[in-house]
Formats: structure tokens, C-alpha cells, sequence
């Protein structure tokens, strides 16, 4: 049975928190979770990136931060032997890496309404981005234990303090969420991040939910606010408009490569959630 996979994280030499470089290999990762924090900067590569019930296009400069159990995977694009160069750095850390209540105190507030935001994927834009990407190279390169922590919580606070963002999650579904509801629906969409662009079972999906399909249709619509197949067509719907505009693929490929069996009703469902056809789409974008 498929499952987010669950990461476990310990920090080398009794240090309390995590910073690591990632090559290409690194963006292979399952869609996965940890109960640590995690800020990951993409120093270079393109694809999609999966957080929580969110979907999105990423590239080089790609700055988030996600809470605690926020399951999540970064895909390149092109996939498998033309897959290009990528690095990313990222940086993980318990919410107690300090000790029980650091976070508590007056002076780190601002840092404490951050961690409550990042709950929901936070993606951190414009200069913030710029900024913080100088800051986190200076961190992975520095030596001194003591500096790096500082250069650490230095980082925390500015982003605290940035006002240039996006919440990845604008409805907080994964964030509100029980922990046994998380634990039940975070499964779901790794089968959907591993297999929107094929075949998707009702069936499968209920059987991993551990639920009928009758009853699995109605869990995941009070859940997320959208039907199973809906988020399945969304999924599709965002990767085509990917291949719209990044490649020079034929319509027709990219209907078949999305997962739509049917190029009609790819034509059907692209009109409907995007108001245009795709080749109107491509256009409008200038793609080849």
C-alpha cells in the first residue's frame, strides 16, 4: 500500500539542527513527511512542487518554508535521462531544537507567528527571496557552530518579518487538520503524485484510506472541499499548463503525458478550469 513516507532526521554531533546540500539524486525523494521544520531553497532546477494539498510550479530561486508534518516533494522537469542539473539546500530543525518554550519569549514572537503560518506552506517572493538566498549561502558554508546558529535565527527572523509571501495552503485544509485525519489523507496524495499522469482508482484511493468508495467519496469532499476526481482533473490541469508553456511538445502528447485517456475531453477540461483551449493557452503565453 502506498503511504507519504515518513522521514526520520538526526542531526550529526549532538547539533541541533540540520543544514544539507542536494544534488539531482536529492530531488528523487518520495512525497514524504518529518515533524521537524523545514526551509528548502532550490539553488537551481525547475518542476513541480507538492505541499500538502498544494500543487505548484517551482524553479531556480524556489524559497519554503513548511511546518511540522506537511508532507511534500519536489519533482524535476524533464524527468529521467534529460533530466538537468538541480541543487537545492535545505534546512531542518524540531520545533524544541532550542529547548522547551525558547520560542515562547517576547522577543521571539514575531518567529513563533511564522512557525504558526508555515503550517500552511509558506513561499517567500521578491527581495525576501533574494536576501534570505545570500543568507542561507553563507550558513551552509560557515564552520563555526556558535555562527551558525546565529546566521540561523537571523534567517527565522527576517522571514518573520517579510511581508512578501504566498500561503501554498490559502485554506489551511492540511494544517487544520487532526492528526488521524492528516495521517489518513496525507497517503491519498502521495497516490496522487505518483500516479495523476495514469490511471487513478476510486478503488485504490478507498482502499488506502482504509474506507468503501462511497465512503471514501464523501470523507475526501468534507476533507478537502473539492470531489476525489476533481483534484485528480486539477493535478492533470496543472501539469499540461506546465507542458504548455515549457515545452514543444503537440497538444496531443501532452493531453496523453497529463493523463487525460481522451483528447476531447482533455479540450472539455482545460476550457472549463481555464477558460481557454490549450492551444489558445500556448499562445497567449508565447510558448513554441
Amino acid at each position: 500500500m502506498l503511504k507519504a513516507s515518513y522521514e526520520v532526521l538526526q542531526p550529526a554531533g549532538n547539533h541541533s539542527f540540520l543544514v544539507r546540500t542536494f544534488g539531482k539524486s536529492g530531488f528523487a525523494a518520495p512525497y514524504h513527511f518529518h515533524p521537524e521544520y523545514e526551509l528548502t531553497w532550490i539553488v537551481k532546477g525547475s518542476g513541480k512542487r507538492y505541499a500538502g494539498s498544494n500543487m505548484a510550479n517551482f524553479s531556480d530561486g524556489d524559497l519554503v518554508l513548511l511546518g511540522p508534518h506537511v508532507p511534500h516533494c519536489w519533482k524535476l522537469q524533464p524527468e529521467g535521462k534529460n533530466r538537468p542539473a538541480a541543487r537545492s539546500i535545505v534546512i531542518q530543525f524540531t520545533p524544541d531544537f532550542l529547548g522547551d518554550g525558547f520560542f515562547s519569549r517576547a522577543e521571539l514572537a514575531n518567529i513563533r507567528q511564522l512557525f504558526q503560518r508555515s503550517g500552511s506552506g509558506i513561499q517567500f517572493l521578491q527581495k525576501t527571496q533574494a536576501q534570505v538566498q545570500e543568507q542561507i549561502k553563507g550558513l551552509a558554508e560557515e564552520r563555526n557552530n556558535f555562527r551558525k546558529l546565529m546566521r540561523l535565527l537571523d534567517i527565522l527572523q527576517q522571514l518573520a518579518l517579510s511581508k512578501e509571501y504566498l500561503l501554498l495552503d490559502q485554506q489551511r485544509l492540511m494544517a487544520e487538520l487532526s492528526p488521524a485525519n492528516q495521517a489518513r489523507i496525507s497517503p491519498i496524495f502521495a497516490y496522487l503524485v505518483e500516479h495523476f499522469r495514469r490511471a487513478v482508482s476510486l478503488n485504490d484511493a478507498a482502499a488506502i484510506a482504509g474506507m468503501t468508495p462511497n465512503a471514501f467519496c464523501k470523507y475526501f469532499k468534507r476533507i478537502t472541499r473539492k470531489t476525489f476526481m476533481e483534484t485528480v482533473i486539477e493535478y492533470r490541469i496543472n501539469y499540461a499548463t506546465q507542458q504548455l508553456i515549457q515545452s514543444n511538445k503537440s497538444i496531443t502528447d501532452i493531453c496523453y503525458d497529463s493523463g487525460f485517456g481522451d483528447v476531447s475531453h482533455f479540450y472539455k477540461m482545460f476550457r472549463g478550469k481555464m477558460g481557454v483551449s490549450p492551444l489558445h493557452y500556448r499562445q497567449q503565453f508565447g510558448a513554441l
